[in-house]
């Protein structure tokens, strides 16, 4: 990808979830909400503080992380569908 994120930007892929219940009946696309987790495809350099200082992203390429359900802008990249949200509008990262 030839995108770069600027300040304290996270560009996110989103993760689909299991389209089955814990008992087995398949949920229909229409009624699936989108999935709130992602792997970090890029990041940019980090954001400033008061000072004018900049400050190190947390995260890194390749992390998977969850978001909030509203959190960031939907673009298509390249053909491909992406999330951009601010570093601050991510909940965590999950370890695997």
């Amino acid at each position: 990808m030839r995108f770069k994120p600027l300040l304290d930007r996270v560009v996110l892929r989103r993760i689909e979830e299991d389209s089955k219940t814990a008992g087995g009946l398949i949920i229909p696309d229409t009624a699936k909400e989108k999935p709130s987790q992602g792997r970090v495809v890029a990041v940019g350099p980090g954001g400033m503080d008061e000072n004018g200082k900049l400050q190190t992203m947390t995260l890194k390429e390749g992390d998977r992380v969850l978001f909030g359900k509203w959190a960031g802008t939907e673009v298509k990249i390249e053909g491909e569908d992406l999330l951009i949200m601010r570093e601050a509008d991510i909940l965590g990262i999950i370890e695997e």
